[in-house]
C-alpha cells in the first residue's frame, strides 16, 4: 500500500485527560511524583509515562513529537524552539571537534552560516559541493567525514536532492545523512527514502501561520534518545525547548497541512506556467524542463502536487526590488522572508535569505542578483492573483 503521512496523522487518537478532542496544554514547567523512587526512574528515562521537567520532555511536546514522527514514518521525533535549533542540535550531536561534514553548496543562508562560520571554532569543518552531482559528493568523502546534509528542494534555486542515492553513499561509508524537508512536508518523505535523520523548521508550511517559531528533528529511537540524554544530549543541554502552548497550535494546524500542500502546489504550478508564457525565466519542479522534475516524481508521495516554492529571475537586484515593491502595494502578497504562510511572501534572495552566502559563491551556485523566490499562498482565485502580478512586470 502506497505511503500516505496523512493517513498516518490522522490514525493517531490524541485527547486530553478528560476526554477534550483537542490534547490539553500541559502548563507547567515541573511535575509532581506520588512516589520517590518514580522520580529516579525518570531521570533514568526508565519510567514510562512519566514527566519530569519541561526542558527534557512535557506532554504537549510529545503530543507534537508523535504526530511529527507519525507523518514522517520514523520511530520518534523531537522538537524545537526553532528549525535552526534542530538543525544545530542534531549535527552537534552527531559531530565531535575533528569531525568533517558534506553539505550542500545550495542551502538556507542561516544554515550555510552554521557551518562555515559556527562550527569551524569547535574545529568541525564543512565541504560545500554540488549535491545534485554525486560523485563531488564521493570524492568530498574523508575519514572523519560524520554527515552528509543536503535540503530536500534546496534554498532557494529549487534543485532536488537525490535522496536514495545519497543515502547509499552516506551507508556505505559509516556516515549519516541529515535531510531538511522544510519545503516539502508530505510531499517527500526522507526517511522512508533512506535519510537517517529528516529536519524541519514547523514555523513554515506545517504550521502554516507564522505566529510562531519551531522546528523537529525525526529519526531513530536511538538517535532522539541520545538527544535528549540528561548527562551527553545535545537538545537537552543546550535547551532549545518549545513552549507547550505553542506545541498545542502546531500540533493542530498540523491536520490540515494535507490541504493546504495541495492548494500551494495547485497554485505555484499555475504561476509557473503563466511566467513561462511570458518568457520569465522561471524555476519550479512542477515543470517538466525543470532538471530535478523526473527524480522529484520518482521519490513523491502521490496527491500533494510539486510544493508552494519557485523563483523567477529578474536579472539584476534593482528590478526584482522595484517589482517587489509594485507586487506588494498591488495586494499580491508581502515583501518578506519565510514561506509557507497562507499569503504570498517574496523576496531577493541573495539580498535576503541568502545574504549570509558570500557573492562569490552565490555566482557559482547559479544564484542571479535578481532571483525572486515565491512562497505562493493559499489563494483561492489564482488566475485573479496572476493579473495583478502581470501588472507590476
Amino acid at each position: 500500500m502506497q505511503f500516505d503521512p496523512a493517513n498516518n496523522i490522522q490514525d493517531l487518537l490524541q485527547f486530553g485527560e478528560f476526554g477534550d478532542v483537542n490534547p490539553s496544554i500541559t502548563d507547567s514547567a515541573t511535575f509532581t511524583f506520588m512516589q520517590a523512587n518514580t522520580m529516579l526512574e525518570t531521570f533514568k528515562g526508565e519510567a514510562e509515562g512519566c514527566f519530569l521537567y519541561s526542558r527534557h520532555w512535557n506532554p504537549s511536546n510529545k503530543f507534537l513529537a508523535d504526530a511529527v514522527a507519525a507523518m514522517e514514518s520514523t520511530g520518534a521525533a523531537w522538537v524545537t524552539a526553532s528549525g535552526m535549533g534542530a538543525i544545530s542540535n542534531a549535527i552537534m550531536q552527531l559531530c565531535s571537534a575533528g569531525d568533517h561534514i558534506i553539505s550542500s553548496m545550495t542551502t538556507y543562508g542561516g544554515t550555510y552560516a552554521l557551518l562555515a562560520n559556527y562550527l569551524p571554532k569547535f574545529n568541525i569543518k564543512t565541504t560545500f559541493v554540488d549535491i545534485s552531482d554525486l560523485q563531488s559528493v564521493e570524492d568530498a568523502i574523508q575519514p572523519n567525514t560524520k554527515v552528509i546534509y543536503t535540503e530536500s528542494m534546496t534554498n532557494p534555486l529549487l534543485a532536488i536532492s537525490d535522496i536514495p542515492g545519497l543515502a547509499k553513499i552516506a551507508h556505505q561509508n559509516n556516515i549519516k545523512l541529515l535531510v531538511d524537508n522544510t519545503f516539502t512536508p508530505m510531499i517527500l518523505s526522507p526517511s522512508r527514502l533512506g535519510a537517517d535523520i529528516t529536519i524541519y523548521s514547523l514555523t513554515k508550511f506545517v504550521n502554516g501561520k507564522n505566529d510562531c517559531v519551531a522546528g523537529a528533528i525525526c529519526g531513530s529511537v536511538e538517535f532522539i534518545s541520545s538527544l535528549i540524554d540528561v548527562n551527553n544530549g545535545t537538545s537537552m543541554l543546550l535547551g532549545p525547548v518549545l513552549d507547550p502552548l505553542r506545541s498545542s497550535q502546531i500540533l493542530k494546524n498540523l491536520h490540515t497541512l494535507h490541504i493546504r500542500m495541495k492548494q500551494h502546489s495547485h497554485n505555484a504550478l499555475y504561476l509557473a506556467d503563466r511566467f513561462k508564457e511570458l518568457g520569465i525565466r522561471v524555476i519550479y519542479p512542477g515543470l517538466k524542463e525543470h532538471s530535478g522534475h523526473e527524480l522529484m516524481k520518482s521519490m513523491m508521495n502521490p496527491g500533494f502536487g510539486f510544493g508552494g516554492m519557485l523563483a523567477i529571475d529578474m536579472e539584476t537586484t534593482e528590478r526584482a526590488n522595484n517589482f517587489m515593491e509594485k507586487m506588494e502595494l498591488a495586494g499580491v502578497g508581502y515583501l518578506a522572508v519565510s514561506l509557507g504562510y497562507f499569503k504570498t511572501l517574496f523576496s531577493c534572495s541573495g539580498k535576503s535569505t541568502s545574504s549570509e552566502v558570500p557573492e562569490e559563491l552565490q555566482k557559482k551556485m547559479g544564484m542571479s542578483e535578481g532571483l525572486v523566490r515565491f512562497s505562493v499562498g493559499l489563494d483561492n482565485d489564482i488566475e485573479r492573483t496572476f493579473e495583478k502580478i502581470k501588472s507590476c512586470l
